[in-house]
């Protein structure tokens, strides 16, 4: 497995200072957050090339863009219009950069509370997205997230079904998966099969309230619930099981580590290096 860390972890560097902090760490690639100051659908494109430049010089993979845009199952047909044109700005990029991923998100409300016609309308805009895809030899993937249609692996498999295209995957989170309240063990792997296409890897603990510096709170099927993000071994998300999991199913694609907890970017990132490298060798697989 080759291992990517999150642009979004290092948002208050440049793209080109986060490149090198990955180089420098020993990372395989970075996933780039499609956000300003790192990557948009407006970035120019000669922009791009030098992020495109930079990243070879450092010997990094860009195996995926991680997109905010989409919420088409609770976008009026103009939002959505134009969360498809921004789809079609970030794949060009994508195309320049080399990545073979691109994600879009589908938008909620949470899986407990949506209706067949958000499932409907979200499958109707992703398979226009996904058509353009295919075209330019991308995957699309759509991350397994809290308050989204797509919180757990039997709402994502129910989304999956309604598109109808094998280019179109999911993000497994069990980061994310644990706020859920759903499994994200060796099941959820089983479950998904040949449509886990990406992995995410961070930590996370309920706590009792918010305010201290990386809490925050989410609704979930037990109620509005408050969480720590933390480094990794440090929460209460258990990966032994995805990892076994991943490793029984053969994955070899991408573990993205995606760590905001609250300590110095470039300390945090390493932290969670080291420790994502020692269950590796515990679980036996390979990097």
């Amino acid at each position: 497995m080759k291992l990517a860390a999150f642009s979004g972890s290092l948002i208050d560097y440049s793209i080109h200072e986060a490149m090198g902090i990955c180089a420098e760490l020993g990372f395989n690639g970075i996933e780039i957050a499609c956000r300003e100051p790192h990557l948009s659908p407006e970035t120019s494109l000669p922009r791009v090339r030098e992020m495109k430049t930079i990243a070879d010089g450092y010997g990094l993979s860009i195996p995926a863009l991680a997109g905010y845009m989409g919420h088409f199952s609770t976008s009026g047909d103009e939002d959505c219009a134009v969360a498809y044109d921004q789809f079609m700005g970030l794949l060009e990029r994508a195309v320049m950069l080399n990545s073979e991923m691109l994600r879009i998100f589908q938008g909620g409300p949470n899986a407990f509370l949506a209706e067949d016609y958000h499932y409907a309308k979200a499958a109707h805009w992703i398979q226009k997205c996904a058509e353009e895809a295919r075209a330019a030899g991308k995957r699309i993937v759509l991350e397994i997230h809290n308050q989204s249609l797509v919180e757990t692996t039997d709402s994502a498999l129910r989304l999956l079904d309604l598109i109808g295209e094998d280019h179109v995957g999911v993000i497994h989170d069990a980061g994310n998966m644990y706020i859920t309240d759903t499994d994200y063990g060796e099941e959820s792997v089983r479950q998904l099969g040949s449509r886990l296409f990406h992995v995410h890897i961070k930590d996370e603990q309920r706590i009792g309230q918010v305010g201290e510096p990386g809490t925050f709170k989410n609704l979930t099927r037990h109620g509005e619930e408050f969480f720590l993000q933390c480094r990794l071994g440090e929460g209460e998300v258990d990966h032994s099981g995805l990892l076994r999991g991943l490793r029984q199913q053969q994955y070899q694609g991408w573990l993205t580590l995606e760590c905001a907890a609250p300590y110095p970017p470039k300390e945090r990132l390493a932290y969670d290096l080291l420790v994502i490298k020692k269950w590796l060798q515990e679980a036996e697989v390979p990097e």
